[in-house]
């Protein structure tokens, strides 16, 4: 399946979550099951073979691929999550994201010292969420390996909030 044919299965929601912002539903892509195949596959294939030992998701749509990604190259899985969802002691960063800020949390546990870490999304926009879990998991003591993301925002240069780390992303708009 081609980058425009996954294309074709992204709704595009104008105004939303707020005027301005166009919103890349990627639901009906998920419903399509060769679609959400090409998706993860698209995600996950540069990190085969990589030796990456945990996949981190970032809420919510992160898991979706995150869980999947893992489990195509062997790796376990850890939620990122926004306050409060998480049950234990957690650590917290706070980030700028393009329509405000909000912050995010992970278990304190949730990553060794030196495992190597692959970090999945959904989207990369102005990089503040995938800023903000990199140094979550380096706190921890993680090796972020990558980053990987079905959809890239390219005008928002996210990847600048990202130098020197491995960053993949399937479709570019």
């Amino acid at each position: 399946m081609t980058s425009d044919d996954l294309k074709r299965k992204i709704r595009h929601v104008p105004d939303f979550p707020k005027a301005g912002i166009l919103f890349y539903d990627i639901t009906t892509l998920l419903q399509d099951p060769a679609g959400l195949r090409a998706a993860i596959e698209g995600i996950a294939t540069p990190f085969t073979d990589q030796g990456i030992e945990l996949v981190v998701g970032i809420e919510s749509r992160g898991f979706i691929f995150g869980a999947a990604v893992a489990d195509r190259i062997g790796a376990g899985f850890s939620p990122v999550r926004k306050p409060g969802k998480l049950p234990s002691s957690c650590v917290r960063e706070t980030y700028d994201l393009e329509y405000g800020t909000d912050s995010l949390e992970i278990h304190a546990d949730a990553v060794s010292k030196g495992q190597r870490v692959l970090i999945v999304d959904d989207l990369l926009a102005t990089g503040g969420t995938a800023r903000a879990t990199v140094d979550l998991v380096t706190r921890l003591g993680g090796d972020v390996r990558g980053l990987s993301f079905l959809i890239e925002l390219v005008a928002l240069n996210g990847r600048a909030r990202l130098p020197g780390l491995n960053v993949n992303a399937v479709l570019k708009y």
